[in-house]
Formats: C-alpha cells, structure tokens, sequence
C-alpha cells in the first residue's frame, strides 16, 4: 500500500480514510491491506461512528474473509450494538479461523453474559481454559470469576481466584479479589491455609500477608492477625491498609495505645481520612481522655462534616464529663444532621433533663418513641422523663402504651411499682416490686437509675431483703 517510514500517524489515518471514500465510491484507488482496514475500523469506533465502522468491517471482510482481526472487531460492535444472535454467529466464524482467540473467546463470554446464560458462559469458558497456560489462562480464569460473581454462584467465585493462586501465588489481582470474597464468602479457614502456603512458598509476599491477616482477624484471632500485619508492613512499609486493619485489630483487643500508634502511622502514610480520625477519638475516649478525643472527632468532622455521628460522639464526651450545655450543641447537630435517629433525641432529652429543662426534653422523648414505637429503651426514656417531672398520671398512661407497643417486661414492672409509690399508693407498689425482682433480680439497677433514693424507703427495702433470702 504504502511505506510506513514516510507516513506518521495521523498522515497515514488521512491516507487511508481518503482511499477508503474513493474505494466506497468505486473510484480509482489504492490498495488497502488488512491492517490499514483494521486501523479505519478502530478509528471509526473511537469516534462513535459504529455504522460506518460495521460498514468498514463488512468491506474488509469481503476482501480479508480469513481477517481474525476484522471478524473480532465486527463481533464487538454488534455486541455493542446489542445485537447479540449476530454477534454469536460471527465468532463462530472467527473461531473456524482461529479457535483459540483469546479476545474472541473473553467477547463470547461477555456476550453470554448479557443474555444471562451463565450456565453456557461457564461452560464454554471451562472447556478453553485448559487449552491456555500462564498469562492467557489466568485471564479466562478472571473471566470466570466474573461470571460467578454475575450468576451469584459466590463460593465459586473463591475457588476460580484459587486455581490462579495455586500456578500464579503471586498474581497481585488475585490476591486482592480473593481477599475480599474470603470475607464475602466468610471463607475464613481456607483462606488461612491458602496464604500460609503462599507465605512459606513466598515469604517476601507482603500481599499474601495481609491477606492472612485478614483471615485470621475474620476467625477473630487478633493477635495472630496482628502477627501478619507486622510482617507485610516489614515487607512493606508504605502498606496502609495493614496499619489500619492492625489498628482495628488492636481495639478488638482494647490495647488502645497500640492502635492509637499504628493509626497515627497510617496517617503518616496515606490520604488523611475522617474513618482514621473518628478511629483515634474513639480509643481516646476509651482511654478517658475526652479532650484528645474530640480533637480528632473534630478532624473527622472537618473531613466529612455531613457524618452526625461523629457530632454524636462529640456530645457523648461532653456527657461523660457532665458538660451538659456543650453536649447538647453537639447532639442538636447530629438531630439537625438526621431527624429521624430515635438515640440522638434520647441523648439531647437526658442533657435537657440535667440541665432541668423538662419540658423540652420530654418533646425529644416523645420523638423517639415516635421513630421508634417498638423499642423498649425509647420508652424507658420517656416514662422516666415524665416520672423526673412528676407527671405520674401522665407518666402511668405512657407506660400501658409501652406495653402495648412492645410487651411486658421486667424494667416497665419496675417503672410501674415506682409511680404507684410516688403516687401513694405503696401496697400495689411493692406486689408489682417483688414480681420483678423475682422475674428479674439483676434488673434492679434500673430501679435505680430511675431514682436511688426509693431503695431507702423501708417498705422497699424490705421487700428486696425479703426476696433476697427467698432466692
């Protein structure tokens, strides 16, 4: 056709588009090989010209009937185009030419794929792969993997992965995917024998480790998880996500500090993300020291400023610390974040309660009953609530609703006996007591929680020693 060393890129596309139009308009012109066609094919398909392209393939073909490469390019466009059944009947030209395409063989795949024939898609994929080795064969392998993954088949999605690993132990795409479905899959034990293999065969792997980190952190063996984790960042120490699964590994085993250490390590070397931060501020808290706790709650806020719950815990270290002002600003912005979160309108009613504004406090209690009619604790807040403020009546009526709503239990027979005794009526009071106590001793706390001074009534605390001799 021509000489290529006189020709660059874009010159030679001009060329070939210009003989092309003469050719289609049957005018003198120069011959067009297969790969000049090939060329007018894919540059045609980059510029959404798929009709003109198909044509291109259809005029090639008549003259290259035996062009893999052409065959190959008018069965994607006819995938493209949805046209499937046609898409079909060209591979199976293509592979009367060249029955081991690997492209052609991974398009069939897809194309089977869209018309959701899984079954002939695995089946056609199992029957080329042994005819593959190295490279080829792990694709087709991926390949498979997709398909079980689309026909939801997802233990099989583990094993495909597996049969990689077994020939290819360290291809780093497998080992990423196999990962996760171990997770998925909740294929824990296998995936440890599978990694502690690869780690003996490869002990340089710093994948294959964090890999069996993960398995054992998924059996929640977390010190042997940690083990792991310590030796890919060994191996790699720009490795972020072994710090971070170590860090949750660490606060698994409430070893704060360690986890506090290896998530500061993990800001050191990746992107700072609010999860990191809210992960610090949380074995800070654990640690009691609210204030350090804040400040990263605070920098995972700045980073995701929509997330109430990180306002939520912001409030909730001022709670702990009796900062009840502070920690209302802080749960009014989580409410105003998400209206709908039953606990956020419990916590901002209790702040209310201690600062001695009953009535607004009773408005977020009713709140979450109301997002939350069947849950016994949003009830609890409520009565208690109106039992503070001494609405006794009121707070006997709310109880029966309780009950309606999510059936008799031992905390509502406590709350019962501790307004009837408010209300005078001491006798009732304590037959409901002792029904409690004898169902539920243990629950007596929250008797206490209501008010600590009824156990210094002498009636109640007969009642309570008289059943503690009886169990």
């Amino acid at each position: 056709m021509f000489d290529d060393e006189y020709f660059d890129g874009e010159d030679k596309l001009e060329y070939l588009l210009s003989e092309y139009e003469k050719m289609k308009a049957d005018q003198p012109h120069d011959f067009i090989d297969e790969d000049g066609f090939e060329l007018l094919v894919d540059y045609l398909v980059a510029e959404g010209k798929n009709t003109d392209a198909f044509q291109a393939c259809n005029i090639g073909t008549e003259q290259y009937p035996f062009s893999a490469g052409l065959l190959l390019r008018k069965g994607e466009i006819l995938a493209d185009e949805k046209k499937y059944g046609q898409a079909l009947k060209v591979l199976d030209q293509l592979f009367s030419v060249d029955p081991n395409n690997l492209e052609a063989i991974l398009l069939q795949s897809d194309v089977l794929l869209s018309q959701q024939k899984y079954e002939e898609a695995i089946l056609f994929l199992e029957n080329k792969i042994p005819l593959f080795d190295g490279q080829e064969k792990t694709e087709l392998l991926l390949e498979l993997a997709d398909v079980y993954d689309e026909f939801e088949e997802f233990d099989a999605v583990f094993y495909a992965l597996k049969r990689i690993l077994d020939y290819d132990y360290r291809n780093e795409e497998a080992l990423h995917k196999i990962c996760f479905w171990a997770e998925f899959t909740r294929k824990h034990e296998e995936s440890v024998a599978i990694h502690q293999h690869i780690t003996d065969e490869d002990p340089y792997n710093a994948i294959a480790w964090f890999n069996l980190g993960a398995a054992y952190q998924g059996l929640k063996l977390y010190e042997k998880a940690i083990d792991a984790y310590e030796f890919c960042v060994a191996i790699d120490e720009r490795f972020e996500y072994a710090y971070r699964n170590m860090g949750d590994a660490y606060i698994k085993l409430r070893w704060y500090e360690k986890a506090i250490e290896v998530l500061e390590k993990h800001l050191e070397i990746a992107k700072p993300e609010d999860v990191i931060f809210e992960a610090i501020g949380h074995c800070w808290e654990k640690q009691k020291n609210f204030g350090q706790a804040r400040l990263y709650y605070r920098k995972a806020s700045q980073l995701n400023p929509e997330d109430d719950e990180i306002y939520y815990r912001i409030g909730e270290t001022y709670a702990k610390e009796a900062q009840w002002e502070k920690a209302v600003k802080s749960f009014s912005v989580a409410l105003h974040l998400d209206k709908d979160n039953a606990t956020y309108c419990m916590a901002l009613g209790n702040c209310l309660m201690e600062l001695d504004v009953a009535k607004e406090a009773l408005v977020c209690y009713l709140n979450a009953v109301r997002l939350k009619p069947n849950v016994k604790t949003t009830w609890m807040a409520l009565v208690r609530g109106l039992y503070l403020a001494k609405f006794y009546d009121e707070a006997m009526i709310q109880l029966e609703i309780a009950i309606n709503n999510c059936g008799e239990k031992p905390e509502f027979t406590y709350y019962r006996s501790a307004i009837l005794m408010a209300q005078g009526k001491s006798k009732e009071a304590i037959i409901h007591l002792e029904n409690a106590y004898v169902e539920a001793p243990k629950k007596l706390n929250c008797l206490l929680h209501l008010n600590p001074e009824i156990l210094q009534h002498p009636m109640v605390a007969d009642a309570i020693a008289r059943n503690k001799k009886r169990s």
